[in-house]
């Protein structure tokens, strides 16, 4: 056999293992071992040791567990909910009243958790059963919280970028750098659609109610400050040059700690069950890339990538179809593999084709968490729409008939990153 044959046979063994519901790490690294093994025999075994090491051996990845203990912190302390309150003493200016809360705390959340699914749950929890003791539409609700749990991995810091970064070798804060001003482009794309629909349909969200004293938005303002605070150190640090991502998630992590011990004083039971969550949570991620890195591997050692970029180059695409193609790629398989799923499995492939094509990997990079954030509310394996059903219990019908006008937002947000990419390069160019 062809060691065409053979690519072949691996690549149909790992996609039939991922849609039969293997776990993602298990699917991708039998996949690449079975592709090695037919390539070269088991003698290709003998390095996987050297690759497994200078996988997990990486300083890139070292500070995700730290951002997810900072998130889970805040949120097991009912920090966010304080947070979200203080939110909602503002929020009357703008029509669509906790709506627009709802956008801007999971965006100003997100500075602090990295993660979509994290995102949604913080907010969510506070803010669904107050939408609906308050008469706000229930698809609406639903809506602005599992779409704007997707900022999550947008708004840096970001678990995904994070991931993508220990692929491409490209800088974490390069990265965090592009996707700042796209998550607030975004973010008040999301916030214009609710204003627009609220003042053509006023019945969908009550009318907020004004603070009656100067001392209500005071307090207003205590409990948004310090997250803002904690948002500005850790980002702020980076940014500058004081820090690296993961030294800004050290004193981070410890910050938030503080944080939850002034304003939320939890039990210490809390702490331990956050730090558990995040070394289990770490542990799967880091599962799944050291799994990526073997397919990496694999693909390196076949000419699979090489073969592949031949292939995509001769077809004389140019970058703004072949990134049409890609996009409508990653639409269908976001609806059957996750975010960090997709990343890992196509990554590997596409560095090549991208570099060949000349297409910027720090704009890639924030064009691909833009089209993964569609992946996270598309059926049947979008996540933030049962995490939004799982809070507010609506049923899944009404979470995504909600959600369904913000999959036309990001796609014209795409379009829109795509004609101007100075959007996510602008700030990068200012480091």
């Amino acid at each position: 056999m062809t060691a065409t044959t053979y690519i072949t046979l691996g690549s149909v063994l790992m996609v039939l293992l991922l849609l039969g519901g293997m776990w993602i790490p298990f699917a991708i690294g039998i996949g690449g071992v079975f592709m090695l093994i037919l390539y070269e025999g088991t003698s290709s075994l003998n390095s996987l040791g050297f690759v497994v090491w200078g996988s997990l051996n990486s300083s890139t990845l070292s500070c995700v567990p730290l951002f997810i203990l900072m998130a889970e912190v805040l949120l097991r302390s009912g920090v966010s909910g304080k947070f979200y309150d203080g939110l909602t003493k503002f929020s009357w200016i703008l029509p669509g009243g906790l709506l627009q809360s709802n956008i801007a705390g999971c965006a100003l959340f997100a500075a602090i958790s990295g993660s979509s699914v994290a995102t949604a749950a913080a907010i969510g929890g506070v803010s669904l059963p107050r939408a609906k003791e308050e008469g706000y539409d229930t698809a609406m609700a639903c809506g602005s919280i599992a779409a704007g749990g997707t900022l999550g991995i947008l708004i840096p810091p970001s678990i995904p970028l994070i991931i993508y970064a220990s692929f491409t070798e490209i800088s974490i804060a390069k990265l965090f750098a592009a996707s700042m001003v796209p998550g607030i482009v975004l973010t008040l794309m999301f916030m214009a659609y609710i204003a627009m629909r609220v003042l053509r349909s006023p019945a969908l969200a009550p009318a907020g109610r004004r603070p009656d004293t100067l001392r209500a938005y005071l307090v207003g303002c205590i409990e948004i400050m310090p997250l803002l605070i904690l948002i500005g150190f850790v980002l702020g640090t980076i940014y500058l040059g004081i820090a690296t991502p993961t030294e800004s998630a050290a004193v981070g992590s410890l910050a938030s700690i503080v944080v939850a011990a002034v304003l939320g004083r939890p039990p210490l039971r809390v702490y331990y069950e956050a730090t558990i969550f995040a070394v289990k949570v770490s542990a799967a991620l880091l599962f799944i890339t050291f799994s990526a890195y073997i397919f990496a591997y694999a693909v390196e050692t076949t000419g699979l990538g090489e073969r592949l970029t031949d292939w995509v180059i001769g077809l004389g695409l140019n970058r703004y179809v072949f990134l049409l193609v890609l996009g409508i790629l990653y639409a269908i398989l976001g609806c059957i593999v996750d975010s960090i799923g997709m990343i890992v499995l196509t990554v590997p492939l596409l560095v090549p084709i991208l570099s060949a094509m000349g297409i910027d990997l720090v704009w890639f990079g924030v064009m691909l968490v833009v089209v993964v954030e569609l992946g996270q509310i598309t059926p049947p394996m979008g996540i933030n729409l049962f995490v939004v059903d799982a809070i507010a219990r609506p049923g899944i019908g009404t979470v995504i008939r909600g959600v369904v006008p913000y999959y036309f937002i990001i796609a014209l947000f795409l379009v829109l990153l795509t004609a101007f990419p100075i959007i996510a390069l602008w700030l990068v160019g200012y480091m």
